[in-house]
């Protein structure tokens, strides 16, 4: 069988996908635009029947739609508000930038293959003043050598500093929030961060060495838990429980009987001891240093402390970290990925690309002359500096248009508060915000102009619309509201209007098959009281009755048509619903309909006879040509 499909892949080799298919009136097709289109509508065998039929379909598409921007149909105040609200709907998909998660993305792989080994001291920074006298001594004694363990012990606000040096354990990919995975993966071994300024305080962390990641593990624990602060006497009691249960393993007895007994991890001893796989970074450094050391699959610990309490640990499986890039692992670093906070880097990295590509430049202004003008305007204070700035002057451009003080000014009054409500942000900060809001606010007003798929999504939903307003227009309502054409239309083409084999029937439409099942054995006992008995099962049962050609009724059993015959139901694998028949009175043979019987027929051919005189009248108000040596190239295409 000839295949035009292959012909018109062929185009994507040569120029021939760029070559026009076809004029109409001033407008035209490229080859390749009829094939997009094709491909997206047709899931069918492609063969060059199918194909060449398409291409009729859409030249009278594309005449119809010229047609209705010509009646001036794409400024009604309805069509204008759809298309505007399906830009609103779909725009935030569009927002995601895959470039730079699919960066992200490949990032997360290559965190993936190492685990580090972290040290942290963190300064509380509640009194700022003496949050950064406190970093200064930090820094200071670190520069002149002391230990980062001491440091940790002598400078940190973490308590467990006081006991770990500030040891966190190995982390890795998606252990930290993102920022701080960026700082401790920029860390080289044996070196230390600078500071890093979060909400709460300063951070510094030291990269304490590497190792290649060891994976997850999935594993069962019983958990013999310590108060905080536990004496001594309360410590030995524990180790006593722990040690005795590890002696009841030794010789044989049930792992998960032990832990759902006497496990203090109320979530695990659920589940006989067995926890949720985990990896690095995850828990208390100590617990996975034992637990990973487990040698093999079924291996128990030795009780061993952490400050939870005692745990025994047993080793179900273990999975390493995949040096290949296999699909199921990219889709699941996709999946974490998108789920985690790395995608709130994501505005930042769009808007640095739009200014690029829309030719950002900054105005020549000093940032301590607007800082005094801002406090002017947005606090009421009197400037202690000369300045030169007005509300229009210029700031900043892109996309060829000025960006003034203004703007600042307005963008600046709604914004410089901190969202958590503890005061004023920085002008540095809301200067940052400024200008991605500004970059991404012309993004989202201009993303036809940035990306191919949503201005495509966009057009074809505005040539839908268009396409049914002048259809509804032209064709499917004067049709249906013209009674005396209709009816002349069926009294000229009679002939066309028999019913083949018939009957009287009612079609029932049940939810499910069960239903379907158990209605029709209550139908078989009473079939005249089946409008009583739809009634009852409303929720679950609709009926149609009606005169209905025989092809139409569900009857996978073949059964005769005869008075009285229930046929056995039909399942829709789409909703899984069932449908079945109860026949009243077959009719052999062939009749005549009345035009009542026939009006549903009757309407769509009259419809498709007012369609095919319009299609010819628009071809010659929009005169098409086709490039037939093209098509003709096409179809010798095997």
């Amino acid at each position: 069988m000839k295949k035009l499909l292959a012909a018109f892949l062929l185009l994507g080799s040569c120029s021939a996908s760029a070559q026009t298919l076809f004029y109409y009136g001033k407008d035209s097709v490229s080859a390749q635009e009829f094939l997009t289109a094709y491909n997206r509508n047709n899931t069918g065998e492609k063969t060059e029947k199918a194909i060449l039929e398409y291409l009729d379909l859409y030249i009278n598409s594309r005449l119809k739609i010229a047609e209705a921007r010509n009646r001036g149909y794409d400024t009604l105040p309805q069509l204008v508000a759809d298309l505007e609200n399906l830009r609103q709907q779909i725009m935030p998909s569009y927002l995601i930038d895959k470039q730079t998660v699919n960066k992200l993305v490949a990032e997360a792989y290559n965190r993936s293959q190492k685990d580090i080994h972290l040290a942290h001291i963190f300064i509380n920074a509640i009194d700022s003043i003496e949050a950064k006298k406190r970093l200064a001594n930090l820094q200071a004694d670190l520069k002149k050598g002391m230990a980062f363990s001491k440091a940790a012990q002598t400078y940190s606000d973490d308590p467990s500093a006081k006991t770990n040096g500030g040891d966190l354990g190995y982390v890795t990919v998606f252990t930290l929030p993102y920022a701080i995975e960026n700082i401790v993966y920029a860390t080289p071994v044996g070196k230390i961060s600078s500071p890093y300024r979060s909400r709460s305080g300063y951070h510094i962390f030291k990269n304490l060495g590497e190792r290649k990641a060891i994976g997850t593990i999935k594993a069962a624990q019983i958990l013999v838990a310590l108060p905080p602060e536990a004496d001594e006497a309360t410590k030995a009691t524990a180790k006593k429980l722990a040690d005795s249960l590890y002696n009841r393993l030794v010789k044989g007895d049930d792992f998960g009987k032990l832990a759902s007994r006497f496990s203090n991890d109320v979530v695990s001893a659920a589940t006989n001891g067995v926890m949720q796989e985990f990896g690095t970074g995850q828990y208390d450094p100590v617990f996975e240093k034992n637990v990973f050391a487990l040698p093999k699959d079924g291996a128990i610990s030795q009780p061993f402390l952490t400050s939870h309490g005692y745990h025994i640990v047993k080793r179900i499986s273990k999975t390493p970290v995949a040096g290949v890039k296999t699909r199921a692992l990219m889709v699941s670093l996709r999946e974490k990925t998108e789920q985690s906070d790395r995608m709130q880097s994501l505005p930042s990295a769009l808007a640095k690309k739009i200014l690029t590509k829309t030719n950002y430049h900054p105005a020549p202004f000093q940032p301590v002359e607007l800082w005094a003008f801002s406090d002017s305007v947005l606090n009421k204070k009197t400037p202690k500096t000369a300045i030169h700035l007005t509300s229009a002057s210029p700031l900043f451009s892109f996309a060829g248009k000025a960006v003034t003080v203004q703007d600042w000014i307005n963008y600046s009054q709604t914004n410089r508060f901190k969202a958590d409500g503890s005061g004023l942000k920085s002008y540095s900060q809301l200067w940052d915000e400024f200008i991605e809001s500004s970059a991404l606010e012309y993004y989202q007003a201009h993303l036809e102009d940035f990306n191919p798929d949503f201005r495509q999504q966009l057009n074809e939903f505005r040539e839908g619309n268009l396409f049914f307003e002048i259809m509804q227009q032209q064709v499917w309502s004067p049709a249906q509201n013209d009674s005396t054409g209709l009816q002349q239309y069926f009294e000229e083409h009679k002939n066309n209007y028999h019913w083949k084999g018939s009957a009287d029937a009612v079609l029932f439409y049940a939810s499910d098959l069960e239903t379907a099942r158990s209605f029709t054995t209550e139908l078989k006992k009473a079939p005249s009281n089946w409008q009583q008995l739809v009634s009852e099962m409303s929720e679950k049962i609709a009926a149609d009755s009606s005169r209905f050609e025989l092809s139409q009724l569900p009857n996978p059993t073949h059964l005769p048509f005869n008075a009285g015959t229930i046929t056995s139901p039909v399942v829709n694998p789409a909703d899984n619903s069932a449908s079945f028949a109860y026949i009243i009175k077959p009719y052999t043979g062939t009749s005549p309909r009345s035009f009542a019987e026939a009006k549903g027929l009757v309407i769509t051919d009259y419809q498709n006879e007012i369609e095919k005189k319009w299609v010819a009248e628009l071809k010659k108000k929009y005169p098409v040509r086709v490039n037939q040596k093209l098509v003709n190239e096409l179809k010798k295409k095997k």
